[in-house]
């Protein structure tokens, strides 16, 4: 009786799985994920109430001070007055909202952008070089990144106003300089970011430290500096209650404190209401934030990604 070798055996059953096999794995490929009911309405209530207040801007910054008093807040009113609020804007009491505008570039470009070269070279230092208490610098750190800016406020204010300097822009630009979350940002990013033995290289070519951060260690930072920039922008260009009690003279307002002093007005005696600037001022403030996000989208995503894929 003829009997069936294992080998005959096995040649019909491989083709079988061979045949198969793309198909299996196709199927697991085209398989759904997982979905959650749950995190879905979460995510559009986060959506609906971070979009909903942009959404009401944009819509009433298009009205009238007559058709933004007397229609619904979301939709809007038969007069389109957008630009014509905009040129109101720019001229209204001789152009102030221009010289307001101008104050917050000047803090952001010499407060931000100094805040930002200090926390990187102040977090480059403490990632890449030893020394005797730096576990004490790095407590007072995260005590400094604990304390918020409000709380600074008033003694900062006591501070410089025994040296003379309130009421004018280094009043701003000074305690903008310190940034203890973007040196501490810079300080985890540079330790991962800059190998050592890239360093040790240069040293031995004979790269002196300057020379070698700036034309090595620089631009692998490049992703973590323009998250800390991002943030630092965003921290001085919404800065209200600093600028609120060191500066009197209107001509050093930033926009934030000169938007509130318009909307003021109509509180006032013989003040006059101008909610519709009000509106359409605050707009032109949001816009130069989001278009530098959208500019810079590609480094700071890959910054505040660093770190979170170990290899």
């Amino acid at each position: 009786m003829a009997t069936s070798t294992p080998t005959a055996d096995r040649a019909p059953r491989q083709k079988s799985v061979a045949a198969r096999g793309p198909l299996v794995v196709r199927r697991r490929r085209s398989a759904p994920g997982r979905r959650s009911a749950t995190l879905t309405v979460l995510t559009a209530l986060m959506l609906v109430y971070t979009l909903l207040p942009l959404v009401w801007l944009m819509i009433n910054a298009t009205k009238t001070q007559e058709g933004l008093l007397g229609s619904f807040g979301l939709w809007f009113n038969g007069d389109f007055a957008l630009f014509d609020n905009i040129g109101t804007t720019f001229t209204y009491k001789d152009g102030i909202f221009v010289r307001w505008l101008l104050n917050t570039l000047l803090y952001v470009v010499v407060g931000a952008g100094g805040a930002t070269l200090l926390a990187t070279l102040a977090g480059y230092g403490l990632a890449k070089f030893d020394f005797p208490g730096k576990k004490a610098v790095f407590a007072v750190v995260i005590g400094a990144v604990a304390v918020p800016g409000t709380a600074l406020a008033v003694p900062t204010f006591l501070m410089f106003a025994k040296m003379g300097l309130t009421d004018t822009p280094w009043a701003i630009i000074i305690p903008s300089l310190v940034s203890p979350f973007g040196l501490y940002l810079m300080w985890t990013f540079s330790t991962d970011a800059v190998p050592k033995e890239i360093l040790e290289s240069a040293r031995v070519d004979g790269s002196g430290e300057f020379r070698t951060f700036f034309r090595i260690s620089l631009p692998l930072l490049a992703p973590g500096l323009v998250t800390v920039l991002l943030f630092n922008v965003v921290a001085t260009w919404n800065n209200y209650f600093l600028p609120l009690i060191m500066l009197k003279d209107p001509d050093w307002y930033p926009l934030t404190v000169g938007l509130k002093e318009w909307n003021q007005q109509a509180l006032t005696a013989g003040g006059e209401a101008v909610f519709n600037l009000v509106i359409t001022g605050s707009l032109l403030t949001v816009v130069p934030l989001i278009a530098a996000f959208l500019l810079l989208q590609r480094y700071w995503q890959s910054g505040l990604a660093a770190g979170s894929v170990k290899e």
